[in-house]
């Protein structure tokens, strides 16, 4: 058993709520502790995010990349937004593995896990 824990951010548009969720359980099973958006806008449509709290939920969400151990990237059909976008380059920048659910080949480093991306 490793001495700690891995630790998964999952990056997605939050247009792809379910598959985060497919991701958060299928994580969870293979013992690994994750972190993702909490605010699921394209979900919640009738909720109105102002731009600061947008900022903010940014900017929360690179923290939690900053936690994490590698960063997993929900991209069904291979999409990825703007604000994905950000979130890869962040990650990369700070030297974090992404692998992509979107496509066939995951990043060196970053096993996949059990889900429908494999």
């Amino acid at each position: 058993m490793p001495d700690r824990t891995e630790i998964v951010c999952i990056c997605s548009s939050t247009r792809f709520a379910e598959e985060m969720v497919a991701a958060n359980r299928d994580l969870t099973f293979a013992g690994v502790i994750h972190v993702a958006p909490g605010v699921f806008t394209q979900r919640e449509p009738d909720e109105n995010i102002s731009d600061e709290q947008k900022a903010t939920l940014d900017a929360l969400h690179l923290r939690k990349i900053d936690l994490a151990d590698r960063i997993l990237m929900i991209n069904p059909g291979r999409y990825i937004g703007e604000s994905t976008s950000r979130e890869i380059a962040y990650a990369r920048a700070t030297g974090k593995p992404v692998s992509f659910t979107g496509t066939s080949e995951l990043s060196v480093g970053a096993p996949a896990v059990r889900g429908s991306w494999r």
